[in-house]
């Protein structure tokens, strides 16, 4: 079993004081920790049939690329406003220090598609809720929502959960 938590640099009180950001770029710095990373995080889903997998703006497109390679499904992208060139569905979602919103293309998902919702980290569960709806908007099926690191406390995975979706992650980190 991997010890991917060793791999995860927490920076105190960034972006705001008494914040613990569980930084994963070192995780994902590491070739053979970022490979057994994504072999995990794809592993429940290899006989699913993802057709898509959503990678939410910025880390969850590292994350979300790689998979969808490994699991041979098509990617899509869920970006923050002004950064997709067609038209969009737009999904404003509020953060635990902000706000802001997830754009997805109109065309993105077509009805009935087994979706995968990737990002790096679940803590309050505004973006990724954002990316569920914008998802549903398209009427895909969405398979589960995968995360290198959860932060039960803040509620984020319990949220997603109890709009029935699946959430599963490689490490989880207690407190902030």
């Amino acid at each position: 079993m991997n010890n991917y938590k060793t791999k995860i640099r927490t920076v105190p009180d960034y972006p705001a004081q008494g914040i613990m950001f569980r930084d994963v770029t070192t995780l994902m710095s590491d070739p053979g920790a970022f490979s057994n990373a994504i072999g995990d995080l794809c592993r429940p889903f290899e006989n699913m049939n993802i057709s898509k997998v959503a990678g939410i703006d910025a880390r969850g497109f590292i994350l979300g690329g790689a998979m969808a390679l490994k699991l041979g499904a098509g990617f899509l992208p869920l970006r923050k406003p002004g950064k997709l060139p067609y038209k969009t569905w737009s999904e404003p979602y509020e953060l635990e220090y902000g706000s802001d919103a997830l754009h997805m293309h109109t065309d993105g998902v077509s009805e009935g598609e087994n979706v995968l919702l990737v990002d790096d980290l679940i803590a309050t569960g505004g973006t990724a809720e954002a990316g569920v709806k914008l998802l549903r908007r398209g009427k895909a099926d969405i398979v589960a929502a995968a995360f290198l690191v959860d932060l039960p406390e803040i509620g984020g995975s319990r949220r997603l959960r109890e709009l029935g979706i699946d959430v599963m992650s490689l490490v989880t980190f207690t407190g902030h």
